[in-house]
Order: structure tokens, then C-alpha cells, then sequence
């Protein structure tokens, strides 16, 4: 077993908590979404000692390592492959735990398999590791006192480097320490590919155990200091004067290398993952977003996301530093090279301010779930719902000669995900529609309604219907390409920006997803009321369409390509794609922001300005 078979498990530590929040004792007047309500803690005792499970918020001390060579697969192998030990010595010092990650990875088959090894110990009388170096041949710690040394090369089998060893440092044992020294103990190895970050929580050992050469990326050791509870994302919710406003990232492609430069005019253009990181950095400062979306291919597939934790180790480092919530969907490319979306998306929630779900087991794909955006008053009303669906990978190939599988055709929504949406839908309850915030403290039930002129979505009256609704899934449906609305007051095609610069990228088969699930989504039930639930489809997969067309009352948006490491067109900037919803939900704008900074077509596409429906 390793990381990906179990479930994050956070804790309720202070840590868990987002700056300037507060605790569940929260004083009066302090804004409901900065209280962290309080969980129960995770129960250490259960956690199992002798899996390595790097997710799991273990606390409990490393006694002992070792690093060994087998010339066959360890997970074959079994104990031919592990350290010497007795069951004498296990009771001691704990079970042996391979680290599951393969050292001699990039080096080749020929150098047979390389793997760290742990004991992990709960008694309370045995020494446990504070410190690891990585020192080359006959270099040691000084002073030496406490220190010990695994005795095979972290570069056995691999020629023409010189051997490094682990150095690992003993101190007290648990039962001499403090609290704070227990904080600091080493608690968990990993092991790393490409020159980018560790996972969330772990540090790095210098120097790379493989360096990079070539085509080969480096490998490291990494470690992790105590337990790194997980900042987790506060309630999505509108500001106190009805804005939310949401950036879509479209298509990273990010590789374990730091990324080949695709068709740009940029010079220089090197580290191309580092660079679109660099770019969304420089987006999220300017837009400051409340939500980030990912819609998909976050990973290039194609052979060079062969370690996919490596990848989504630094996917959304860019969103994550800056504490900003997101969420994301899959790609066609995602799982193409080995790690099923399921473990996947463990990996995608234990990263810090993920939103993302896994969704029910019984509808198609993995990543169908919903979010809901509430009001800022003490209501607490929800005003926005944001859909998030799996729309496949490939549902047709060929092998070639060499086994390996070609797609010929995209996967499409399933008939079970559209059960599943209208069943979601159904459970989203009516709201009296314009909303207006509670001014009371404790008055959230008895806010009042404003009066507003007459369009398309903020009627001259109150009325009884759901929240307006955003969707995002990768591909797009065939009706992106469909004919477009006309614009009753320019009978000209709602049908903005550039969409002509390559092929259609909608899946050839369907089972009807739009005809019968968004259209007959209504937003409410009265008999005189046809407007869809959902007013805007935001999709990814095209890198260099970009536009926005309504098809039968609906939008359906591409958000354009955004990395540098995605293919594009010589003279098309790089861009995101920005949903600014106000009026608490009721207006809904767009527009694109590209790398020089420029906003392009700016339009309303929901409420006051939009293009009215005809029914």
C-alpha cells in the first residue's frame, strides 16, 4: 500500500486555521466565515505504524533507517528486498516501512530499484531522528555524537556519480522530550521528482540523490518536520456588497520537468511551468479572485507526467500561496500516465484550500460535485451555485505496435451524470429573488427585497427561484459550436471572441447532457418561468478558442489557453478568464485577461445590461 490508498485526514490544530481567523468561540460581530468550527481530533493510536501513508498526520517518531538495492521489483520481492531485522528488533524499534518511491527511477531499469526504509516507534524509551543529512562518501556530521549513518549509497547501482549516504541524528526519547520538541521530530520521508517543490509540508534534502542530466530529472529525499496541518479554504461567500468573482485557468499542462515553451512570441522562454505560475501569480494580484478554477489537463499526460504527484505537487502552488480557495476539474490528459483520478483527487484535497470533491461512486467520473456561495450577512443565504462535472478522457482507441493505447474519440457526460444534476438541481431550494442582506445582527430570516427595473434576470418584482448557476467541466458539449442566439435589439449572434483558429474540440457522441439536463434545469417552477438554472457553461480543452456564445438562453464559454506550456498560436496571448458576479448573484460579467494585461470582451452575459432572452 502506499500514499494514494489512504484518505487525507486533517486536524483540528492551530495551524488548520486561516489567518485572521478565529476560533468557534467567536466574540459578536465577527464575520461567520472566520470561525473554524471545532473537530474532533485524529486519534494518533489508530494511525498504523507500518504503512508508509505520507497523507496520514502521523506524530509518532522514526527510530531508524536504512536504504536498500534489489535487482527486482520490492513490491515482488517483499522481505527478500528489506533490511535485516528480527522480530526481536521490530518490537523494539518498530516495523521496517519502505518509503514507496523508487530512488534509481530515472536511472533505469538496469540499476534495479533503490528504496528508503523506517522504523516508526510509539514506545516511549527509544531515541527517535531530529535531523537527516545527506553527506558525500567519507564526509560526516560534526560533531559526530548522535548521529548514524545508513550504510548503502542513495546512488547504488546508478555509475559515474559519486555515493551519497543518509546521515540520521537520534536524540531524546518521547518520554524525555517537551511538546515543542516533539513538534520538530522527523515524522515522514517522501521522495520527489524534477527540480520544483516538495509536496505541501515536506522540505527538501540537498543535493538532488540523481541529479538532473539531460532528459533525466532529479531525484530527491524529502522530510517532514512534525505534522503540517492543512490550511483549509473558508466558506465561499459573497462581500457584504454582492460580489464574487471567480478566475478560470484553463489547461496547464504542467510536466515533472519545469516545462517546455509552446508557440509564443516570449523571449526569453524557459521553465514554462514556472512561468504560467509566474503569470497566474501576476493574475491573481490583479483580479484578487474569491475562487480559482481549474478546468482541466492541469497535467500534460504525453509521457512527461510520469510521476503525477510531482506534477500536482506544484500545479496550484501559485493559488495556494496566497490562501486563495480553488477548485478544478479533470482533463482528457490527466490520467494518461498512470495515477487513477481517484487517487488523484486524495491527493487534490489534501492540498491546502482545495474545495474539490470526489463525488457519488455510482455516477460516471470521478470530480461531480457542487459548491455554494452564500450571502455575507448572518443569513447566510445561498445565492450562487457553481456545478463542477468529469467529462471524460477517451471512450475510443487502438493499440499500436508497441501496445501502447492511441485515442481516436473524447469521452462525453453520461446519461448517470445528467440523473445526478437534475437530482442536484431538484434539492436547491427557491430564494426570494433580488436578494437584499440582513442589516440586523441576528434577523437573517427577515431580510427585505429591493425593487429593481425590469430585464431579463432582476424582474420589477420579487419572484420565488433558485440562485443563478455557473457549470465547468473540460470538454465541451456539440452545442458550443451550435448555431448562435440573436441579439433581439443588433440581430447579430451572441457569439463573442475568437473561436475560428481551430477545429472543433466537442466529443462526437453524446447522451444529450444539454437538451436534457441544462435546458430542463429551470430556475424555478412557475408555469410562465423558462429560464434555465445554470446561465453560464465554462469549459477548457480548446487553448486558442476563446469565446463566449448563448445557445438557447444559455452561454457556453472556453477559457483560453493560459500556460505557456499548452500549445497555442504564434500572436495569441496567453489568458484567464474572469467571472465577476454581483448584485448578490444576480449579475453575471466576463471578460479575459491576457499576459500584457489587456481585458478583452468585456460583456454581461446575466442581469442588468445582458442581452434579453426571447421566449
Amino acid at each position: 500500500m502506499g500514499w494514494q490508498a489512504w484518505e487525507v485526514v486533517s486536524m483540528n490544530e492551530a495551524a488548520d486555521t486561516k489567518p485572521g481567523t478565529t476560533s468557534a468561540n467567536t466574540p459578536e460581530g465577527v464575520d461567520w466565515w472566520n470561525v473554524t468550527e471545532s473537530e474532533d481530533k485524529v486519534d494518533n493510536l489508530s494511525l498504523p505504524l507500518d504503512v508508509w501513508s505520507p497523507l496520514l498526520p502521523h506524530d509518532t517518531g522514526l527510530s531508524e533507517i536504512a536504504v536498500v538495492r534489489c535487482l527486482i521489483n520490492p513490491e515482488v520481492g517483499g522481505e527478500l528486498c528489506g533490511p535485516d531485522t528480527t522480530p526481536e528488533r521490530d518490537a523494539i524499534m518498530g516495523k521496517w516501512v519502505r518509503v514507496g518511491r523508487n530512488l534509481n527511477l530515472e536511472a533505469g531499469y538496469m540499476s534495479g530499484w533503490l528504496n528508503v526504509y523506517y522504523r516508526r516507534t510509539r514506545r516511549q524509551d527509544i531515541d527517535l531522528i531530529t535531523d537527516i543529512r545527506l553527506l558525500p562518501e567519507k564526509e560526516q556530521p560534526e560533531p559526530l555524537d548522535g548521529w548514524h549513518q545508513a550504510h548503502t549509497s542513495l546512488r547504488a547501482g546508478v555509475l559515474r556519480i559519486p555515493p551519497l549516504f543518509i546521515w540520521y541524528k537520534t536524540g531524546k526519547t518521547a518520554g524525555q522530550m517537551t511538546s515543542e520538541e516533539k513538534a520538530h521530530i522527523i515524522t515522514e520521508l517522501d521522495v520527489i521528482y524534477g527540480k520544483d517543490v516538495p509536496w505541501y509540508g515536506f522540505e527538501k534534502l540537498e543535493p538532488a540523490t540523481l541529479p538532473e542530466k539531460g532528459r533525466v530529472e532529479a531525484t530527491w529525499l524529502t522530510y517532514r518536520r512534525g505534522v503540517k496541518a492543512v490550511p483549509r479554504a473558508p466558506p465561499l461567500h459573497f462581500s457584504r456588497s454582492g460580489n464574487f468573482k471567480i478566475l478560470q485557468v484553463a489547461d496547464l499542462h504542467f510536466s515533472v520537468s519545469q516545462g517546455v515553451c509552446r508557440d509564443t512570441l516570449l523571449n526569453p522562454c524557459e521553465h514554462s511551468d514556472n512561468l504560467t505560475n509566474a503569470l497566474i501569480s501576476h493574475t491573481l494580484d490583479a483580479e484578487k479572485p474569491d475562487l480559482v478554477v481549474f478546468s482541466g489537463d492541469q497535467l500534460n499526460g504525453q509521457g512527461t507526467t510520469w510521476d503525477p504527484k510531482s506534477v500536482l505537487a506544484k500545479f496550484a502552488r501559485a493559488v495556494t500561496d496566497k490562501g486563495i480557495p480553488w477548485a478544478a476539474v479533470f482533463g482528457n490528459h490527466d490520467e494518461e500516465d498512470g495515477l487513477a483520478k481517484d487517487q488523484q483527487m486524495t491527493l487534490m484535497k489534501a492540498l491546502p484550500y482545495s474545495l474539490v470533491e470526489r463525488g457519488p461512486k455510482d455516477v460516471h467520473g470521478v470530480g461531480n460535485y457542487v459548491l455554494k456561495v452564500k450571502s455575507a450577512d448572518a443569513s447566510k443565504m445561498h445565492l450562487l451555485t457553481l456545478y463542477f462535472l468529469d467529462s471524460g478522457s477517451y471512450s475510443k482507441g487502438v493499440l499500436d505496435w508497441f501496445g501502447f493505447f492511441i485515442p481516436t474519440e473524447y469521452d462525453w457526460i453520461r446519461q448517470s451524470q445528467i440523473d445526478w444534476f437534475l437530482q442536484e438541481s431538484a434539492s436547491i431550494k427557491s430564494i426570494q429573488r433580488p436578494f437584499s442582506p440582513d442589516t440586523g445582527k441576528d434577523l437573517g430570516h427577515n431580510w427585505q427585497v429591493r425593487q429593481q427595473p425590469d430585464d431579463q434576470i432582476t424582474p420589477a418584482v420579487a419572484k420565488l427561484a433558485k440562485p443563478n448557476a455557473l457549470m465547468f467541466f473540460h470538454i465541451p458539449l456539440p452545442e458550443s459550436y451550435s448555431k448562435a442566439d440573436i441579439d433581439s435589439q443588433t440581430k447579430k449572434p451572441l457569439d463573442v471572441g475568437l473561436h475560428d483558429l481551430e477545429s472543433a474540440g466537442n466529443a462526437k457522441k453524446s447522451d444529450g447532457f444539454f437538451e436534457k439536463g441544462i435546458l430542463k434545469a429551470l430556475e424555478s417552477d412557475h408555469i410562465t418561468n423558462t429560464i434555465q438554472e445554470v446561465k453560464v457553461i465554462g469549459n477548457g480543452h480548446c487553448h486558442v478558442t476563446e469565446n463566449c456564445r448563448r445557445v438557447k438562453g444559455v452561454w457556453l464559454c472556453f477559457g483560453g489557453g493560459g500556460s505557456y506550456s499548452g500549445y497555442g498560436k504564434l500572436g495569441f496571448d496567453r489568458r484567464f478568464r474572469v467571472y465577476d458576479i454581483s448584485d448578490y448573484g444576480e449579475t453575471i460579467r466576463t471578460y479575459k485577461r491576457t499576459e500584457k494585461d489587456e481585458i478583452v470582451d468585456d460583456m454581461i452575459l446575466a442581469g442588468k445590461g445582458a442581452p434579453q432572452l426571447t421566449v
